[in-house]
């Protein structure tokens, strides 16, 4: 569907917002910011959680699956892949397959090289995001002048999840877990740090505070609402904030805490309803 024709649609529009978990929250949350007049539903794959350990072509055929299903039911009228680990594979495939648009969720490699004074920059990623061509591409065109630090982390989604529900890990856990984020050689010192997974902005303020000198958290998210709006226009005016809802494909019951969290971001639940994906 032609952005243009998106754009003209007096009916609010429908967005999908897809993730392996609750990371793309963060990126939730911009876009309802952007156009509260749309109608979000929000899923997460928690059934599949985590995907930066699964392998590629495991996780490229779950995704199309759960796209298949998902672009049936709901209809949307664009998709939000609020995963970096997924939308460095799969996008290609996604645009190939259906008659909408996708916007995804790339490592932010270009603003960080504009950015940095020190020239040393690390990209936090989960371990399926350092593999892949696409990072390595990104670092090749936009980050070749700077020295680029590729940090694959198997627990720091994990740890956002449980942030986010109420169950958070130790300082001393989350410390050692980032350290290798800092690097200080031949007198220059890490100033940006992409975070290119959209769990990692969930502990964005605890690392922060355990950073040993201050960088720059590069939070992708708000690059992903100015597209989503390129694409669908200005919020229409008159319409009313619209309930957004999100699904989980496991169908369980989140627990008290991330309903709450979910609810305090205005996402109702559907408990009782599994997406068919």
């Amino acid at each position: 569907m032609a952005a243009e024709h998106i754009a003209d649609n007096i009916k609010p529009p429908r967005v999908l917002v897809f993730d392996s978990g609750v990371g793309g929250l963060t990126v939730f949350s911009r876009l309802r910011e952007a156009r509260p007049d749309a109608q979000f539903t929000y899923v997460a794959d928690d059934a599949g959680f985590p995907y930066g350990n699964m392998d590629a072509e495991a996780l490229l055929a779950r995704v199309v699956h759960l796209m298949d299903g998902l672009i049936a039911q709901l209809s949307p009228d664009i998709v939000v892949v609020a995963c970096n680990t997924a939308s460095t594979l799969v996008l290609p495939a996604l645009r190939a397959r259906f008659d909408i648009p996708f916007i995804g969720t790339v490592p932010a490699i270009k603003p960080a090289a504009e950015q940095t004074i020190s020239g040393e920059i690390t990209i936090l990623a989960t371990p399926g995001t350092v593999a892949r061509d696409y990072t390595h591409d990104l670092i090749r065109k936009f980050a070749d002048s700077s020295r680029v630090h590729l940090v694959g982390s198997t627990q720091l989604a994990s740890f956002a999840e449980r942030e986010l529900s109420g169950n958070p890990v130790r300082d001393d856990v989350l410390r050692d877990e980032v350290a290798p984020v800092f690097v200080d050689r031949d007198g220059a010192r890490t100033d940006m740090v992409v975070l290119a997974c959209t769990h990692y902005p969930l502990l964005t303020k605890r690392l922060e505070h355990l950073a040993p000198w201050p960088v720059t958290w590069i939070d992708p998210a708000p690059a992903i609402a100015r597209r989503m709006v390129q694409l669908l226009g200005e919020a229409t005016n008159g319409v009313p904030l619209q309930t957004a809802h999100a699904t989980f494909t496991s169908g369980q019951q989140p627990h008290e805490a991330l309903l709450l969290a979910l609810k305090q971001r205005g996402l109702e639940v559907d408990v009782h309803e599994k997406c068919a994906c």
